[in-house]
């Protein structure tokens, strides 16, 4: 297990490079210079000049990168051109409602999610399933943006229902369960579809296996057979599935904070991105890289624990 934890690891160094080439990259072909912007509409190009050489921005790309490069190996990820704080710092003060809005979300939607595939699986082709794949294929087809504004509409800023209104919850802001119950619904909405439908095709296909039958010929309890037999082999794929919806997540909250106006890493990034502020950009992005590439090598481990003939070496 070490091993390939380890080889796995080693696997992810050219990965990790290629994310810092193509961020550099992106950043400086986006129309703008942070010199410019830093100094002010009115400033001469002398003063914009002194300004790219304070920033380093006068010297070669190559240079520019490797200067990044040597700072990450050692830990610096640099300063923020914008507010000339350590980008590390302010990347680790932004970094834990992003988290928790990814984990809150992914937890909603493996509940749903496997529920939901479960229930449509055991009653297949029935109205039930039906009404749950439309479900999901709604949820797929909304985009979070859209999904979170009416949710804002509805939930926070409410309606009149006779007497009753229904602003319940918070419409902006992170830290109260008010705050939280929005975006982690708008965030988790897709993801549910994707586990939904997934666990569903899964547990279809085991559930027509010899096994599944010749438990059943024993008199072994359905719920027994759907829970211990047919759900365990049915989770490797849909434990893929949750592997990638969490990094899928984590990038898509860059839309759901700037809707609920959080002040996570995706907002950041973005506010980085208007404002020209590379190494903040290149900074958070990184990070979301390596997030990224820790859940993948999660995953590959947790499929040991569920099908123990899976070796290794």
């Amino acid at each position: 297990m070490f091993k390939f934890i380890l080889r796995r690891l080693l696997q992810t160094i050219p990965v990790i490079i290629g994310v810092t080439i193509l961020t550099f990259l992106m950043m400086h072909l986006i129309p703008g210079n942070p010199a410019q912007i830093m100094a002010g509409e009115s400033a001469s190009i002398e003063q914009i000049a002194l300004m790219e050489e304070r920033l380093g921005l006068n010297d070669p790309l190559p240079v520019q990168y490797f200067n990044y490069i040597k700072g990450v190996v050692t830990g610096d990820l640099g300063n923020s051109i914008r507010s000339g704080r350590p980008v590390l710092g302010e990347i680790l003060l932004r970094l834990r409602p992003t988290i928790e809005l990814a984990i809150y979300s992914t937890i909603l939607s493996i509940l749903i999610g496997l529920i939901a595939g479960i229930i449509s699986a055991v009653r297949r082709y029935s109205w039930l399933d039906s009404f749950i794949m439309i479900f999901a294929l709604f949820g797929l087809s909304m985009p979070a943006f859209w999904l979170g504004l009416m949710l804002i509409q509805y939930l926070a800023i409410g309606i009149n229902i006779g007497s009753i209104n229904t602003g319940w919850f918070a419409a902006s802001g992170w830290g109260t369960w008010q705050q939280q119950i929005l975006p982690v619904i708008t965030l988790g909405t897709a993801g549910a579809a994707v586990i939904a439908r997934m666990t569903r095709s899964s547990m279809l296909e085991v559930i027509d296996q010899d096994y599944i039958r010749t438990a059943r010929a024993k008199g072994v309890k359905e719920r027994v057979v759907i829970y211990r037999h047919a759900l365990k082999n049915a989770l490797i794929p849909v434990v893929t599935v949750v592997g990638l919806q969490f990094g899928s997540l984590l990038g898509g909250a860059v839309l759901t904070e700037s809707v609920f106006a959080i002040n996570g890493l995706g907002r950041l990034i973005v506010d980085s991105i208007n404002a020209r502020d590379f190494p903040v950009v290149q900074g958070g992005i990184l990070v979301f890289a390596i997030l990224f590439v820790l859940i993948n090598i999660i995953v590959d481990v947790l499929y040991r624990y569920l099908n123990k003939r899976i070796d290794f070496n």
